[in-house]
Formats: structure tokens, C-alpha cells, sequence
């Protein structure tokens, strides 16, 4: 385990390099895909790839909490991570509330779903 946390907090850089935007753009993917009515295997597979990514920056910035680290940048990927997999569980428990706020707030959104489908 140590060995674990030890390449963690060694390859800091190229890990956020990696799993911010990765994370970012499957959870916007996701959020897409139920605003779209996709079939729900599609939010399911794009849901749990995006949480895979987050439960990785969580365990990350964890590692970081454990010797101590307590800086701005480790609450702000804490707060980014617990965004995304908030969005992808609640895109896969309850993707039609989800769909109703999205049209809410973006009114095009429904009208661009009735063109293509």
C-alpha cells in the first residue's frame, strides 16, 4: 500500500494531467447522452467509465490527505471529483430528472432532441 501512495504522490503531475480532463469530458459526455435520450446502456457504460476516473482522483488526492497535505489544489480536485460522481450516479439512477432539468435549463436542448430523433 505504501508503495501504492508512494507512486501516487510521485506522478502527481502526469496523474491530474490525465484523470482531470478525462474525467471532465466522460461526465459531460454522460450529462450529454441523458439530455439526448440515449439508451441507457450507453449512459451506463460512459457513467461508469467517467466514475472509474473520479474514484482515481479521489484516491489520489486521499493519499495526499494522509501525509498531511491539506492545500487549495487538493480541495478543489476533492470538489471536482465528488461533482463528477455525483453527475454519473444520478445519470444512472434517475436519468429522466436529470433529462427534465437539462431541458429546463437549455431550451434548445429539447428542441434539438425532436430534430434528431
Amino acid at each position: 500500500m505504501n508503495l501504492l501512495f508512494e507512486f501516487s504522490r510521485e506522478r502527481c503531475i502526469e496523474i491530474c494531467a490525465l484523470m482531470v480532463p478525462a474525467n471532465l469530458l466522460l461526465t459531460l459526455r454522460t450529462v450529454l447522452l441523458v439530455g439526448q435520450l440515449r439508451p441507457q446502456v450507453q449512459v451506463q457504460y460512459t457513467s461508469f467509465a467517467a466514475s472509474f476516473f473520479a474514484l482515481i482522483v479521489l484516491l489520489h488526492v486521499f493519499t495526499w490527505f494522509v501525509i498531511g497535505v491539506v492545500m487549495a489544489p487538493t480541495y478543489i480536485l476533492l470538489a471536482l471529483a465528488c461533482v463528477c460522481l455525483s453527475l454519473n450516479l444520478w445519470a444512472i439512477a434517475h436519468p429522466a430528472s436529470m433529462s427534465q432539468l437539462l431541458k429546463a435549463l437549455i431550451p434548445s436542448f429539447s428542441v434539438a432532441n425532436k430534430v434528431t430523433l
